[in-house]
């Protein structure tokens, strides 16, 4: 899950992206709106953590504004004002939630995967890469036309490959960041559930999407890389 952080404190700004690195998070900080605004631009995010008082702007317009672009990935607002009329407008502009600083790290982590757990955050219900084509809402998967039948954690586990392709991740970040679970390195599960997907989505095919990476882990993508 990849997150925007748009906070123009450096320490606090290096703090949260600590917490949400080590979290397993893939995050990236920025610290103007401007810089916000072109990330954001750029590629998809599945959650914006904004301060409301940036140097070039307001993270409420912001809000407003990526909102009114068709993001529709949750939005946290982060703030050192407390007040309650602060709290309704911010969410008004079309925040999710709502933290007020001084947080503590762990409060902030489980309200982002609170968020997340929700749905919807993408800025598609659909997602695609090459010949593969994922419904969010309907829950289906079809490559090349063809529907292919799989369970609910093989359908987060293709949700997150398809989101990364290209990249190489560990079975402890998948177990982790796809199912929120703690990693036991004795325990084979994404090795079942990457053969289940392959199985399923690659064996049928002529093209393979899901590669083992020796001594790594696995990628979602073309041979190549």
């Amino acid at each position: 899950m990849k997150i925007l952080v748009v906070e123009d404190n450096p320490k606090m700004a290096r703090s949260v992206e600590m917490t949400l690195t080590e979290s397993g998070f893939e995050v990236v900080t920025v610290g103007t709106v401007a810089e916000a605004r072109e990330k954001a631009g750029e590629e998809a995010y599945d959650l914006f953590l904004l301060d409301l008082m940036l140097p070039d702007g307001d993270g409420m317009q912001l809000c407003q504004d990526l909102r009114g672009s068709g993001v529709k990935a949750p939005i946290m607002m982060l703030t050192a004002l407390s007040g309650t009329s602060r709290k309704v407008a911010g969410l008004d502009s079309g925040a999710d939630d709502y933290l007020t600083k001084p947080f503590e790290v762990d409060e902030l982590v489980a309200r982002v995967r609170a968020l997340l757990r929700r749905g919807g955050t993408a800025d598609s219900t659909r997602l695609k890469f090459g010949d593969v084509e994922m419904d969010l809402t309907k829950r289906t998967v079809h490559r090349a036309g063809t529907k292919v039948a799989i369970t609910t954690k093989e359908f987060a586990l293709l949700e997150f490959l398809v989101r990364n392709p290209g990249e190489t991740f560990t079975r402890g970040a998948i177990t982790e960041r796809v199912w929120d679970m703690s990693y036991e390195p004795t325990s084979n599960v994404v090795d079942v559930y990457i053969s289940n997907l392959r199985r399923k989505l690659d064996k049928p095919f002529e093209q393979k999407l899901i590669h083992t990476v020796v001594g790594t882990g696995y990628r979602f993508g073309s041979a190549e890389g």
